[in-house]
């Protein structure tokens, strides 16, 4: 098996805090849609995301990635540390 590396390419992250304010951003900014109680409507502190594999929840810590193509993903905190240095 041949291994490989990731190139060096910068990409634009945000790490989700949980509070109804930022979901609400997300959702104007991106069209992610908080999660509510479908019995209360309170929100749940998390949002799905799509993505190019469909919709995708994030809850508080974890990140939501911003590609070379303008795609979206989430990220779990340790991975993102581990995979990722600030510039």
């Amino acid at each position: 098996m041949t291994q490989y590396r990731k190139k060096p390419v910068v990409i634009e992250a945000v790490q989700f805090d949980g509070t109804i304010q930022m979901a609400m951003t997300l959702h104007k900014q991106y069209g992610d849609t908080p999660i509510t109680d479908p019995d209360t409507d309170a929100y749940l502190g998390a949002v799905i995301v799509e993505t190019l594999a469909g919709g995708v929840v994030v809850s508080k810590d974890d990140w939501i990635l911003t590609g070379v193509k303008n795609e979206r993903y989430p990220c779990k905190p340790d991975i993102f540390e581990a995979t990722y240095d600030e510039v």
